[in-house]
């Protein structure tokens, strides 16, 4: 059973119609059990000496302050239309393009540093590779560049015993931040859908 939610409110809240919640419900915790629906507000009047039940949610009040001229129908449609989009699918050339990008700047970049010694050629091809498996299977368009990919750089080349998987999954990633999604607008024409 839910328990009841105790707040101050003014006594005009209850028998004013044009009146509007205040801004800032003072509500305790509220806890429930088993029951799926909101708390109902068991209002403590400040001053007039007794309590009152109203069998508002604390939902209902605060959507009718937040957007009083937003019917609950207009919420809904613009809930589902978010919902609804759809990224548009990896693009396997611009994936092979962009991945070729990266390995030169990548090779370029880590070169210049010295921890890497011998390991570079397979450091590069270990970044190049968890790109390329991304750009192919997941990136479509801004919004859809993940850190996961860099994240599983930096993991592969320590797992391997190799210099550097850090500082190249940085270099990797802030590469990624400046160029992929200006490079498929691009290569797009602007149109990320």
């Amino acid at each position: 059973m839910a328990s009841l939610t105790k707040a101050l409110v003014p006594l005009n809240l209850f028998f004013s119609s044009d009146s509007r919640p205040p801004p800032l419900f003072n509500f305790a915790s509220y806890s429930s059990s088993s029951s799926p629906s909101p708390p109902i507000i068991n209002a403590l009047v400040v001053g007039s000496g007794f309590s009152a039940t109203t069998h508002l949610t604390i939902i209902q009040r605060t959507q009718s302050y937040l957007y009083p001229s937003i019917s609950k129908k207009t919420r809904r449609k613009q809930i589902c239309r978010a919902a609804e989009y759809k990224f548009p699918d990896p693009i396997p050339e611009f994936a092979d393009a962009e991945t070729e990008k990266f390995r030169t700047h990548l090779h370029k970049k880590l070169s210049k540093k010295d921890i890497y010694g011998d390991s570079l050629e397979e450091v590069v091809g270990i970044c190049t590779e968890i790109l390329h498996t991304f750009l192919h299977t997941e990136y479509g368009g801004p919004g859809t560049l993940l850190v996961i990919p860099f994240i599983d750089m930096a993991d592969t080349i320590n797992e391997r015993g190799l210099p550097g998987g850090p500082q190249a999954a940085h270099a990797a990633v802030k590469w990624a931040q400046d160029h992929v999604d200006k490079d498929w607008k691009e290569w797009t024409g602007g149109d990320s859908n």
